[in-house]
């Protein structure tokens, strides 16, 4: 048998794709996931060009105000006609700022018309009541990706400091600034991110995100900043006064105070002036979108930015993503598919059934609530059946009435922000989704208990009509499982059935379940990958979700009178191929939650027994992995 398959089966697989397949010029990688969304992308630009050409293409409903406003984003002659011109007025109001009290006086409006400030107000479900929505306070986010970046030892640190400045400046230059002026604005936004630095969270100490859930009496919360009227701000905002308020970032609110100080107004307003003005340029003309790129295309290597046609399309997608997505789900996504895939998560909901009533290590009370929430399971397939009413008051206003598009940018962004405050107190709505149907993702809702897999996703090579049955359960069938399995990780272990933070576990139980989590930890951290190390604290959630989907998905795969263990397998290792640009892999291990795609495939099935049965593998092996030092959780 093939050495390569024993040694490293990832290449097995990937190795002649990866040798022929080359990384778009304005993407960091490419791979399963990307070359699925690169062909929606394709199929939704050629669906909007042709509703452009022929307006009786459109479909009823507000497709039409999706088309009118792609309409806008394309036209280039217009934005670089105006330049800088549309956000001009904004630069303003940031410019002419006196002091706090000035600020004060349109702190509300400054809110709803999505001016930044150095905090961010939220409505989101209560985490321990998700019935009812309340209001988060989240910190500012700081320049460089993590605070991890600004360590002096840091590889990349400086270097891209570097890079932002000089952007920021040649923005700044572009919107017509002189050269010293911009220096002196950059400089001291700079400074104030640096300020921020000290007292916010790392990637790796937010991973596990019940830390965010930290209750404050509105008392308190106001008087983390005293100079700000944040009690005027919440009560006009959610139309009440709240008893509490969550605070994600304790000690980034408890410095609150220091940081908004006199001597620091001017540092904190030029930082509010190169948020505002950077995060228009994609809306602004080619000029500026080019500039206002830069940075992004250092941290993820991409040489070139994304081609004006498609980066009009992303803006009206990424506005109107519902919209779309549904448009997207009911034209193509079919409902023999559908069944099919329904039909595997009720197979994979019973093998982790099966799998809790024979657990050995959990006591019969934890497993009996166990069970309970995997029963509790909500499932949303394909696209949802309703999308968020406020889609209704997305009225494009057209070139030929006058509209732009920032003007259209600006108005949608204010009634997001106004639905989201007016949910203050209200239900939860949890067939909602927060995902577009045309999404190439899946995901769970720790605090809805539900799993949600857009039409998007269920192609090949995760799905298809035309794949083996195992072939499927080894794409999506992996897929799936990974996302129950999120039911039952180190972070969704802390929620119910309900989707509240509940800890449901005996002590004894959760002991066992944080002792087997470490040696998960263990098996990924301090991996060489990419000129960089794994963290496995960071990752853990992501490979326990990995461990469970394609161990249960493994065994659903093996009910089916067609099993084959070699497409399982083939097919797992083939949807993580990947090829990414070093820069881009170096970002991810400091942010993302996942590992590295081809430890995620590799690593994982060597804690799958039948994979070393299945080809022979066996010590002295690269695949092989002793069987006391493989990892099984569910």
């Amino acid at each position: 048998m093939n050495n390569l398959l024993k040694d490293d089966f990832y290449e097995y697989v990937n190795g002649d794709w990866m040798k022929s397949a080359v990384i778009p010029a304005d993407k960091p990688a490419t791979g399963g996931f990307q070359d699925l969304v690169d062909g929606i992308d394709q199929l939704l630009m050629t669906e909007f060009k042709d509703m452009l050409a022929d307006k009786s293409k459109i479909p009823q409903g507000k497709m039409t105000d999706a088309i009118a406003y792609y309409e806008l984003a394309k036209d280039y002659d217009l934005r670089n006609k105006l330049g800088a011109e549309p956000i001009q007025p904004l630069l303003a109001k940031i410019r002419d700022l006196k002091d706090y009290e000035d600020l004060n006086q349109q702190l509300v409006d400054w809110v709803l018309d999505g001016f930044p400030l150095p905090f961010t107000l939220t409505v989101d479900q209560d985490m321990k009541n998700t019935q009812q929505n309340v209001l988060f306070a989240y910190p500012a986010d700081t320049i460089l990706p993590d605070k991890t970046y600004y360590e002096k030892e840091h590889p990349q640190g400086s270097e891209l400091l570097e890079v932002f400045a000089n952007m920021t400046i040649a923005v700044l230059e572009e919107m017509g600034h002189d050269q010293k002026e911009a220096k002196k604005i950059t400089q001291d936004a700079l400074a104030f991110d640096r300020l921020i630095v000290p007292f916010v969270r790392s990637s790796e100490e937010n991973a596990d995100y019940s830390k965010n859930y930290n209750p404050r009496s509105f008392t308190e919360f106001c008087a983390y900043a005293p100079v700000l009227d944040l009690k005027d701000l919440v009560e006009n905002l959610v139309n009440a006064t709240p008893e509490t308020i969550i605070v994600t970032e304790p000690d980034y609110f408890d410095a609150l105070n220091n940081l908004l100080t006199e001597d620091n107004f001017t540092l904190l307003q030029n930082w509010l002036y190169i948020q505002t003005a950077l995060g228009y340029t994609n809306l602004l003309s080619e000029k500026l979108r080019q500039l206002g790129s830069t940075y992004s295309r250092q941290l993820s290597g991409a040489p070139s930015a994304m081609p004006q046609e498609k980066a009009a399309f992303y803006l009206a997608n990424g506005r109107f993503s519902q919209v779309v997505g549904r448009f997207y789900g009911t034209k193509y996504f079919g409902e023999k598919a559908k069944q099919d895939v329904e039909h595997m998560v009720q197979t994979m909901i019973g093998i982790y059934q099966d799998r809790l009533e024979k657990n050995d290590w959990l006591s019969k009370e934890t497993r009996t609530k166990a069970i309970t929430k995997l029963n509790k399971l909500g499932i949303q397939v394909g696209y949802p059946e309703t999308i968020p009413a406020f889609y209704n008051k997305f009225d494009t206003i057209s070139k030929a009435d006058g509209g732009t598009l920032v003007a259209n940018s600006r108005k949608f962004s204010r009634i997001v922000r106004e639905d989201n405050f007016s949910r203050y107190g209200k239900s939860a709505d949890r067939n909602e989704w927060e995902m577009s149907a045309a999404t190439v993702n899946a995901y769970y809702h720790p605090f809805k208990n539900i799993i949600v897999f857009p039409a998007a996703i269920l192609q090949a090579p995760f799905y298809s009509l035309e794949q083996s049955t195992s072939a499927n359960y080894g794409g999506i069938g992996a897929v799936i499982a990974h996302e129950i399995s999120h039911a039952f990780d180190n972070n969704g272990a802390k929620f119910d059935e309900y989707g509240n933070m509940n800890n449901w576990w005996s002590a004894a139980d959760l002991n066992h379940f944080e002792k087997l989590s470490s040696k998960m930890i263990a098996e990924f951290d301090g991996i060489e990958f990419a000129g960089g190390k794994v963290n496995g604290t960071l990752t853990v959630s992501e490979n326990i979700a990995d461990a469970g989907g394609v161990s249960c998905a493994l065994a659903a795969a093996k009910k089916e009178d067609d099993v084959s263990l070699e497409d399982f397998f083939t097919n797992w290792a083939k949807i993580w191929r990947t090829k990414a640009r070093e820069q881009y892999q170096q970002l991810l291990l400091a942010i993302d939650v996942h590992a590295p795609a081809k430890l995620r495939a590799n690593i994982q099935l060597q804690n799958i027994p039948e994979f070393f049965e299945t080809y022979g593998i066996k010590a002295g092996d690269g695949m092989y992995k002793a069987p006391e030092n493989r990892v099984h959780i569910w």
